[in-house]
């Protein structure tokens, strides 16, 4: 069975996004089967589409809601997720605290209306659990993506290699 998992950065000028696709794989011989051994079965995941929603400061706040609302419904019909996995917001400076909470609700409205589940996670729970430390560095935990994705680069833009990381940590959640 395939699962897709939508992860989200939230952000106003960039809103990452990364999508996977979780596959139970069974690895029992058919040998095995025949001689009704207990089969095995594992998850594989991989990678599906990675990148950035943008819009630009110079553009009115009430468009750039827009284009993200836009976008966000765009992305969903594409990629159909049955779970989405959303950064929690960090609290470092105030007004920009408040812009990316605003682009953060047009996400969850976005949500509401295709009626898909979500999960949220801090960026602590993220680091831990894509490194085992919750303190754990941006290039550690991008290592960690390109490492779990089995991929021999890392995602780019920071705002999509994030989004993938949330994806991974619903994925390892499961």
């Amino acid at each position: 069975m395939e699962k897709r998992i939508l992860g989200l950065d939230p952000g106003l000028a960039r809103l990452g996004f990364g999508t996977i696709v979780c596959q139970k794989v069974d690895y029992a011989a058919a040998a095995d089967r025949a001689k009704r051994q207990v089969e095995t079965a594992s998850e594989v995941v991989s990678l599906l589409d990675f990148g950035v929603i943008q819009t630009s400061a110079k553009t009115e706040m009430g468009e750039r809601l827009r284009t993200i609302y836009d976008d966000l419904h765009t992305l969903m019909e594409q990629c159909q997720p049955h779970l989405v996995a959303i950064e929690k917001l960090f609290f470092y400076r105030m007004g920009n605290t408040i812009v990316v909470a605003q682009a953060r609700g047009v996400l969850m409205l976005v949500l509401a209306q295709h009626g898909v589940p979500f999960v949220e996670f801090t960026p602590a729970q993220i680091k831990q659990a894509l490194t085992g430390m919750g303190n754990a560095d941006k290039s550690e935990v991008q290592q960690a993506v390109a490492r779990e994705l089995n991929l021999d680069y890392t995602p780019k833009p920071d705002d999509a290699a994030d989004a993938l990381a949330v994806a991974l940590t619903a994925w390892f959640q499961e």
